[in-house]
């Protein structure tokens, strides 16, 4: 199979949180600023409506907002990675074309669904995607919030589709990885999605990392990619270990939560989750903040 496509990402891709004003209403201007802040910090690119953006949660209305307003404060100077999954084919056309006119470098495709699709549907799914755009499209796993599990095999299918060429893996089975490697060779362009695996992917040959931690912890995330790309794997193995208790606690507890009370703690609170979701506990407060003081995140 011939893979070397155009796959515009590498390194550190952050998830910004979407934040809401207190009547509900999406906080752009926070947003811009969370998106600056992500940047200034030195990430390799900025992906708008992922789980942490919590993009099932949105109207069109305001997804569209979201990719304009982080689009437009990126202004090119990284590469973006626009998220517009949705339930039809029909709808994930719509985003993906708004994605295009808004100026995004590539966009995000996770299949979803209430019945479990079958093969042949998702192929069908993301090849009408394909053909609606002209964008490096990235096909993203998820098993836990899309319901699908894409085997390599089908993900392997689906890279032989003309503009798909990235992949971003989230199952945290690094076995998968080294499965997609065997059967599209050693250039496939796979991102790891499960934080925990951070370490393990970069190893496998993942050429990024895609992860709403840049928002509480950017050097030692940045650090981690930069030793890898250095081959000083001590180096890496120490830089992992260190933020591997946050990244373990992201994961349990659930990224919008955590990122929203972890961004609070370190002084720019960004209003109230979308319900049904609710903030992190008391508890659950207390022991991130010892997170991230441990990390010397929190001053005074």
């Amino acid at each position: 199979m011939s893979v070397p496509k155009n796959a515009p990402l590498r390194g550190i891709v952050a998830y910004p949180i979407t934040p809401f004003q207190e009547d509900g209403r999406v906080d752009l201007t926070l947003l811009r600023q969370l998106v600056e802040r992500m940047v200034k910090a030195g990430v390799h690119g900025i992906a708008p409506l992922g789980s942490t953006g919590v993009l099932p949660y949105l109207s069109d209305e305001e997804r569209e907002a979201v990719t304009e307003a982080t689009v437009q404060q990126v202004a090119g100077r990284l590469p973006t990675l626009v998220g517009v999954s949705s339930l039809t084919t029909e709808r994930t056309i719509h985003h993906a074309r708004f994605a295009e006119r808004a100026g995004s470098t590539a966009i995000m495709v996770l299949p979803m669904s209430y019945w479990k699709l079958t093969e042949e549907e998702i192929v069908r799914h993301i090849d009408r995607v394909a053909a609606a755009v002209s964008l490096p499209i990235a096909i993203y796993n998820n098993p836990a919030t899309g319901g699908l599990d894409l085997s390599p095999e089908v993900i392997a299918r689906l890279l032989e589709i003309p503009n798909v060429s990235m992949v971003k893996e989230s199952t945290g089975d690094v076995n998968r990885m080294h499965r997609l490697v065997q059967l599209c060779g050693e250039e496939v362009a796979f991102y790891n999605g499960s934080n925990p695996l951070a370490l393990a992917a970069f190893v496998a040959g993942a050429r990024g990392w895609c992860t709403a931690a840049p928002q509480l912890a950017p050097e030692l995330n940045i650090g981690l990619y930069e030793a890898v790309m250095r081959q000083d794997l001590v180096g890496a193995r120490a830089l992992f270990h260190r933020q591997l208790p946050l990244l373990r606690f992201m994961t349990a507890h659930g990224l919008p939560r955590v990122i929203a009370a972890g961004l609070t703690l370190l002084g720019i609170p960004v209003g109230p989750l979308r319900a049904p979701l609710l903030p992190l506990g008391d508890a659950q407060v207390e022991e991130l903040r010892r997170l991230l003081d441990g990390l010397g995140g929190l001053k005074g």
